[in-house]
């Protein structure tokens, strides 16, 4: 089997679909030009040159992939000091226990079976799936890897490749299971992923993926959701129509509530296999819901802007009135929005981050903001509160009230509102 050029992208300027390789890609929304949202400044960087890259996501009109038009090189973007750990997240820890307990399940998969998972990160997945008896090896290229070391999982630290999936083959056999949640969508290299994946999964074994869904960043307006981590928002169209080059069959979906709504989808070793009926339904769902239509993504773009310069103004009126609106938590997606408002110190004097975060101490890229522990937001009781991680509002908000936070809480997608 040999990847389609399109799957396998180069760096740069992106012209073509990379499913489908169709060349009349049309603008969802331009955020300017952008820093890389987990590349996080010292005290020292901040005297020097910052690099930004343009940050556009265009959608494509036959296979309904939304993608960025610009690569940046996948080792620039994930770094070995990259930040991210999963564990650190009381509410996604536990969604990875309930995502491993569901895959079992559905798959109906044995025992002792072989469960790999590319991107693993510190491991938090791979726990729950050894928890419940089954063997674990986890992929990660960063160094973020060392805690999935710490927490016994057998970990290869390096990209996913068809030689690391050799690798696991000859020590560990084939696996009936290989996951890849909120990272096949980071992927440049497609083609060379999916030719390892056809090395790796077992003959009688599937390949699960998670990412971001179409419908729910745009009926929600999240293009907090678009940095250059995420070279592609998949919808059901545009997975079906990659995995039908290749020896495999999209078997399944679900839309799932991860991350403000994603999408989950079971594909299956081999070609002709049976797809559950959920995956015709939603294809048609799709097209009833306008992924073809350019006016449904005119109206995202129209209504973001709108959202955008009304949150401006809030951050303005806060400051002018001498009662600045924090930060609480540090998404990737919060790099994104408040490089697109422009808000920096002056409008948000500093973010709050879990204690147990890598980011703590840090600034954030473009604007420049302090990551400092929440619990100054506890001490200080500012009179403004912003949750950024506001996909998580409601669980977050009960943990600072309890912890006694008296502060106007501020959601700011998909609306602006208090709670």
């Amino acid at each position: 089997m040999h990847p389609r050029p399109e799957h396998n992208i180069p760096s740069g300027t992106v012209t073509a679909c990379q499913i489908c390789g169709c060349q009349d890609l049309h603008l969802v929304l331009d955020l300017g030009h952008q820093p890389l949202c987990d590349t996080l400044l010292s005290g020292e960087d901040l005297g020097r040159p910052e690099t930004s890259y343009p940050l556009r996501q265009m959608w494509c009109p036959e296979c309904t992939l939304s993608q960025l038009d610009y690569v940046v090189p996948s080792d620039v973007v994930f770094h070995p000091a990259y930040p991210y750990r999963t564990g650190v997240t009381r509410e996604l820890a536990a969604y990875q226990v309930e995502l491993a307990q569901a895959v079992l399940a559905d798959l109906e998969v044995p025992a002792d079976s072989l469960v790999v998972d590319i991107g693993c990160n510190d491991g938090t997945l791979l726990t729950s799936f050894r928890d419940q008896g089954q063997r674990v090896v986890g992929v990660e290229p960063t160094n973020i890897a060392q805690f999935a070391v710490e927490a016994g999982i057998e970990t290869l630290q390096a990209p996913f490749t068809p030689q690391i999936a050799r690798d696991i083959v000859d020590v560990h056999g084939p696996a009936k299971v290989v996951s890849a949640t909120n990272v096949f969508a980071h992927i440049a290299s497609l083609g060379d992923v999916i030719e390892a994946l056809e090395i790796l999964v077992a003959d009688d074994g599937f390949f699960v993926l998670e990412n971001h869904y179409l419908r729910p960043v745009m009926d929600r307006l999240q293009f907090d959701t678009i940095y250059h981590e995420h070279l592609k928002t998949y919808t059901l169209l545009s997975l079906v129509t990659l995995f039908n080059y290749y020896n495999f069959t999209v078997v399944d979906a679900h839309k799932v509530s991860r991350y403000g709504g994603n999408i989950r989808v079971y594909v299956a070793k081999g070609r002709g296999a049976t797809p559950h009926r959920r995956v015709s339904e939603l294809l048609a769902e799709e097209l009833q819901a306008g992924f073809k239509d350019p006016q449904y993504y005119l109206e995202f773009r129209k209504q973001s802007i709108n959202l955008k310069n009304q949150l401006l103004a809030l951050f303005v009126q806060c400051a002018q009135a001498d009662t600045p609106i924090v930060g609480n938590s540090c998404p990737g997606r919060c790099s994104t929005l408040l490089n697109f408002l422009g808000v920096g110190p002056d409008l948000m004097p500093y973010i709050g981050e879990q204690p147990a975060s890598l980011k703590l101490g840090k600034f954030l890229p473009g604007m420049h903001i302090p990551i400092v522990s929440n619990q100054r937001i506890i001490d200080e009781q500012p009179e403004h509160v912003m949750l950024l991680a506001w996909h998580y509002a409601t669980p977050i908000a009960e943990q600072l009230r309890e912890r006694g936070l008296q502060s106007n809480l501020i959601v700011p997608l998909p609306q602006v509102q208090n709670i």
